[in-house]
This record gives structure tokens, C-alpha cells and sequence, in this order.
């Protein structure tokens, strides 16, 4: 989580992975984190998450990046993170065996800044393709790709598609199709997999 990640990215997903708690033997376990110390985030259209968590990628089996601000160049959201650098040099130091690495959304440009799409199948929203493509990532048409231990979503609502398949993936089809019953939302376009 960072100041101007986009409502939805993180939302869509955290509660996707919430409800599959329900949905599964093993129990779910879903926090919002941060690299910089627990705090008030605020987000793109001003809604503000505490979290409580710090960054502690060996803790945990699945990491979600969310995107926020593209469009802002002179604001909190993806390029204020790259400018800074910190998540981008936790993202480069991640990732391990047994880790999934995911984004969403220009959640996939700060991977981008980590070195983690460059020659990997990967996607993003609409308007940052041409951007993830110039540094080095293979931009897929698809809602989610799926290249093993790293896996990116397009646009906001694709967060969505995105938890749905790493609960289908990790969990199991009927704990996919319980959280689907439960939100009343099925997963719809293509996963795109390696």
C-alpha cells in the first residue's frame, strides 16, 4: 500500500482473498502492508486505510501490487514510488521460492521499475501497455496473466479476475466458485497462462 494506490486495486483483491477464508480447510490470512511504517494511507479519490502491517515479503506466499496515479506524474501514486524508490528495491529483493508476485492495474509499472516484468508475459491497464512494453515486458491481451510466480492483472476492475484466479489457482475450483456465489460476480475475459 502506498499514498494514491487506487480504491478498487487494493479492495477488489482483499476482499476476494477475505471471503476465500470462508471457502477454504487452511484458513486465508489477508493484510494490507506497507514499506514505510504503519500508517493512515490515503488513496487516489481520498479514502484513507489503516494499515498495520510492514513489508515482510518472507511471511507470507502471495504478494499483490496495486496500481494508483499514472495518470499524475506530480502526485502520490506509482511514479512518487518509483522517484523514492523504496518499493521498488523491496519488490527486486522479493522474490523467493514458494512467492507469487502479482499486480494490477500500473501496479505492474512499479514491478516494471523492480526488473521483474523485463522478458516475462505480463499485462497492465489499457493506457500503461505501450510503457510496460517499452521497459521490456511481454504485454499480453488478456484480464490476467499467469507466467508462475508472477502474475499482473489489467485495468481496476480486473483486481476482481485476479484474486478469483489465485483463489481458483492456490485454493481449488470450489473455493472460486463459493467466493463467486458469495459476491455474486463471475469471473469473466481471459487468464492468459504460460
Amino acid at each position: 500500500m502506498f499514498d494514491g494506490v487506487e480504491e478498487l486495486d487494493c479492495i477488489a483483491p482483499y476482499e476476494v482473498f477475505s471471503a476465500a477464508a470462508m471457502h477454504s480447510a487452511n484458513g486465508v490470512e489477508v493484510r494490507y502492508v506497507t514499506t514505510g511504517r504503519p500508517r493512515l494511507i490515503r488513496c487516489g479519490y481520498g479514502t484513507g486505510i489503516q494499515v498495520k502491517h510492514r513489508w515482510a515479503p518472507r511471511e507470507t506466499d502471495l504478494v499483490v501490487v496495486p496500481g494508483g496515479g499514472y495518470a499524475h506524474r506530480d502526485g502520490p501514486g506509482v511514479w512518487a514510488e518509483i522517484d523514492d524508490g523504496t518499493l521498488p528495491r523491496a519488490l527486486a529483493a522479493a522474490p523467493r521460492k514458494g512467492l507469487t508476485i502479482s499486480s494490477l492495474c500500473t501496479g505492474a509499472v512499479l514491478l516494471s521499475a523492480a526488473g521483474l516484468t523485463r522478458g516475462r508475459p505480463c499485462t497492465t491497464h489499457h493506457g500503461a501497455k505501450a510503457y510496460l512494453a517499452e521497459h521490456g515486458g511481454l504485454v499480453k491481451n488478456a484480464r490476467v496473466v499467469d507466467d508462475g510466480d508472477l502474475v499482473t492483472a489489467g485495468g481496476i476492475t480486473s483486481g476482481l479476475e485476479l484474486g478469483l484466479w489465485l483463489v481458483k489457482r492456490e485454493l481449488g475450483p470450489d473455493a472460486a466458485t463459493g467466493v463467486e456465489t458469495m459476491l455474486e460476480y463471475e469471473a469473466r475475459g481471459t487468464v492468459w497462462q504460460a
